[in-house]
């Protein structure tokens, strides 16, 4: 193989690692909070209440200290520095193959993004799986290694691709959503930006603004994602019938808002770092 063609593959992906532990190190607290007002709300704990975003907070801290908001890092790490890899570069070898020196269009943008989240989340649902149950607060795994084996030995493989339907329906349309947003606001900023000073704050404002709104339209599947990981008893259609009937149409928005923080503030965090470190390398990300 060319060795000119993989060069930049692994440096996309290596830039993709890079932004992607920077961002699970910032902002791992938030998706510990959302999973944990998912699972609260969801009927998972019996005898539970409504329970608020800063409650939730206190709770952890007092009953886990400051670093209980951290919890589940280590498999957000094995998650994410990978998996974001993985995404950045199949973007960059799909742009360039499709595309190559042409930005591609909304519909384009959505089908890169759909596609390199799509080969990414089924690879590492495994790890999402064991994350959540992590962070949930009602599975006692001492490490990710060990978690895995757990449940291959007590619920055999197929568990750790529970809540694969759900997964997808979130983070295909999120990553297609997000980079259509986002290609399409960063065309409209002048042409001049790109290369100024000002290029990251403007990458990320862009990011922020796109990720808000990929966020609120998958909402909905992140709860089903969450019910099915948590009891992978139940089937995609089961979860979402049992949270319509436990909560109505709200149920389908518990979390939303530190999901919304998280996944807004990772992608455009991300996105940034991945730019800028293409560029200082020469490539066109």
């Amino acid at each position: 193989m060319d060795i000119s063609l993989t060069c930049p593959a692994i440096k996309a992906f290596l830039c993709g690692s890079f932004s992607g532990t920077c961002s699970t190190l910032l902002f791992q607290p938030l998706d510990l909070v959302k999973t944990r007002l998912q699972t609260l709300q969801s009927g998972v704990h019996s005898g539970v209440g409504r329970v608020g975003m800063v409650t939730v907070v206190q709770n952890v801290v007092k009953t886990e200290r400051l670093l209980g908001l951290w919890k589940g890092i280590s498999p957000s790490f094995a998650r994410t520095i990978p998996g974001v890899g993985i995404y950045f570069s199949t973007y960059y070898s799909l742009k360039n193959h499709f595309f190559q020196d042409r930005n591609p269009g909304a519909l384009g943008a959505m089908m890169l993004g759909g596609g390199a989240r799509t080969l990414a989340g089924v690879l590492m649902l495994p790890v999402t799986v064991i994350k959540t149950r992590f962070e949930c607060g009602m599975y006692n795994y001492g490490s990710v290694a060990g978690a895995l084996r757990r449940v291959c030995q007590t619920e055999g493989p197929a568990a750790l691709y529970s809540g694969l339907m759900a997964t997808l329906l979130r983070d295909v349309p999120f990553s297609a959503v997000y980079v259509m947003f986002y290609s399409q606001t960063k065309a409209l900023l002048p042409k001049d930006i790109g290369t100024s000073a000002s290029a990251p704050l403007a990458n990320f404002s862009c990011g922020i603004l796109s990720g808000i709104s990929a966020s609120l339209i998958t909402q909905p599947a992140d709860v089903v994602k969450t019910r099915v990981q948590v009891n992978p008893q139940l089937r995609t259609p089961e979860a979402v019938r049992c949270i319509y009937l436990e909560h109505g149409l709200q149920g389908f928005f518990r979390g939303a808002v530190p999901r919304i923080l998280r996944r807004t503030m990772m992608s455009a965090l991300a996105w940034t770092v991945y730019e800028a470190m293409m560029i200082r390398m020469g490539f066109k990300s």
